[in-house]
């Protein structure tokens, strides 16, 4: 069996699956899918927290599923601006598994985690796949990795 290490930036998900089809990302079929005839050395999903009960329920989901959550506090800033992202959270943690990983699986359309998997395949000799929602995953992203999964039908809740 191959092992799989899977990172999941959950802002990111939500709102483009969101955005592009008005609906909520399916993380048991995604876990279903990703782990099928594979050993699970690492699962991670990076959200915000906000100290809210339907998030917190939603995260309880999560760890039922398998998923380790990472946690990292909203910070709203005096201008209005808002901060909460966790892209250097989620590459030093991406590198770190790489190293045991056989094949890395990373969901986000962040294009600025490109370099990573790229030298997750270079430095690791990893396989790295993708799931994004295809027109808003970037580029270089899609790019990066060996294979791209379109976030699309069945990993979407009805």
């Amino acid at each position: 069996m191959k092992k799989v290490a899977i990172f999941v930036d959950v802002q990111n998900v939500y709102y483009t699956t969101r955005q592009a089809f008005g609906k909520q990302f399916d993380y048991r079929a995604f876990w279903s899918r990703v782990t099928a005839d594979r050993e699970v050395i690492g699962a991670f999903a990076y959200a915000i927290e906000r100290n809210d009960t339907k998030q917190k329920a939603f995260q309880q989901i999560l760890r039922n599923i398998g998923f380790e959550v990472k946690l990292k506090p909203y910070i709203q800033r005096s201008d209005g601006s808002s901060k909460g992202d966790w892209d250097v959270g989620i590459t030093l943690d991406l590198i770190e598994n790489a190293e045991t990983a056989d094949v890395i699986v990373l969901a986000s359309g962040d294009g600025d985690f490109d370099l990573a998997l790229e030298r997750a395949k270079t430095k690791f000799g990893v396989s790295t796949e993708v799931f994004g929602v295809e027109q808003l995953t970037a580029g270089s992203l899609i790019r990066a990795a060996n294979l791209f999964f379109a976030i699309e039908g069945e990993l979407l809740l009805r």
